[in-house]
């Protein structure tokens, strides 16, 4: 049964781009493509108006939006309006993201997530833990009198939710041998972020399980020519994922450039590390008691140290391709089909395919969002 169509559009299917198709949605689900002359009678049909329709972006890092740091809003409420934010620049799915912060934060987090997605709150597939495991020599923002080593029972607590994806970033080096080959176990995506680990460090994680790095170049060891450092060890390893923000303050461009084409095809993934600026009037916001102010897309503390982003997905994908000459249908797949594939969410989401979820953006030839639909509700 098909509840609506969308026709007239210039469709991104996470391969290739099609044109002269319609796509066809019903129950939540994309149910078919067709030709424009061919959609069902008495089907509803929506104008794509000549622009193009792309499989809604995934975002996996995810500190804020709306006015709302997670943060300080461990809260359905908070979560919906971070969600809210986000979508009026094409996300269709994202996990909401927590900075380093103490055990009670963490375990209301969880909670808060838990019933976000209980509830079906749109968008919401899991929760990125960034920290507190970090080592306080990568720290960037995270408050150092916070970051800590992990506690007996942290397996325990980084496995806690029931009904989607949890990721956690740390630092592998101050983790015991075996905890991420644990954690792996219990079906939690590792990070390897905020970490001064060397090369050999970051093998013996990748042997136990490690599933990729958070915003590449950024709060890791470089990449120099005799010790590669995380940075190198993560480009050069072919099977783990690396997120990587393309603002044009975190990464140079001619970094992303490089990035792209020395790492694996499909394993760099747009992320935006956003702050609750991204989405709201209010272009400042107190973290850990100190004031961020995000001018001209930057998010920074008075001394100029980077404090997450003020970017979104859509301004991901477009800066990818001004900024690093990636071609569209490739910054495209980073911004949705390559972060789905992270989250072994690729069978539902990341594709405009039978039987896939009608989570869809369309957007302009100026990177304008005109419309989005999750689950097939717009």
């Amino acid at each position: 049964m098909h509840d609506f169509a969308i026709a007239n559009a210039r469709i991104f299917d996470g391969e290739i781009f099609q044109d002269g198709k319609a796509v066809l949605i019903g129950g939540g689900k994309i149910t078919g493509l067709c030709a424009r002359d061919d959609i069902p009678a008495n089907t509803r049909t929506i104008d794509g108006g000549g622009q193009i329709l792309a499989p809604g972006f995934i975002d996996i890092q995810v500190n804020g939006g709306g006015g709302v740091l997670l943060n300080d809003q461990t809260s359905v409420a908070g979560i919906r309006a971070m969600m809210a934010a986000h979508r009026q620049y094409g996300t269709t799915a994202m996990l909401p993201t927590l900075i380093t912060d103490h055990r009670e934060k963490m375990e209301q987090a969880i909670a808060a997530v838990t019933d976000a997605i209980t509830q079906q709150v749109p968008g919401i597939v899991g929760i990125h833990l960034e920290g507190p495991y970090l080592n306080p020599a990568r720290k960037g923002v995270h408050d150092a009198n916070i970051i800590r080593p992990m506690e007996d029972d942290a397996i325990e607590l980084l496995s806690r939710l029931p009904n989607g994806r949890i990721l956690v970033t740390m630092a592998p080096e101050k983790a015991a041998k075996g905890t991420i080959a644990k954690l792996t176990e219990r079906g939690v995506l590792v990070c390897a972020g905020h970490t001064a680990g060397t090369y050999d460090d970051i093998q013996a994680a990748l042997g136990e399980g490690l599933r990729g790095f958070t915003h590449l170049f950024n709060a890791m060891s470089p990449l120099a020519h005799r010790e590669p450092g995380v940075a190198g060890a993560a480009i050069a390893d072919d099977q783990s994922w690396c997120g990587l923000i393309v603002d044009g303050y975190h990464v140079h461009p001619a970094v992303v450039k490089i990035a792209v084409r020395a790492k694996a095809r499909g394993k760099i993934m747009l992320v935006t590390d956003a702050m609750p600026t991204v989405g709201a009037t209010d272009k400042s916001f107190v973290l850990g008691g100190e004031k961020i102010i995000a001018s001209e897309g930057r998010c920074a503390l008075p001394d100029g140290t980077l404090a997450g982003s003020d970017l979104d997905m859509m301004s991901a994908v477009k800066n990818t391709v001004a900024m690093a000459g990636v071609d569209l249908g490739e910054a495209l797949r980073m911004a949705s089909l390559y972060p789905a594939e992270f989250l072994r969410l690729d069978h539902q989401m990341g594709r405009i395919a039978p039987g896939y979820n009608a989570d869809l953006v369309l957007f302009d030839a100026a990177y304008t969002v005109m419309r989005t639909w999750i689950n097939g509700v717009e």
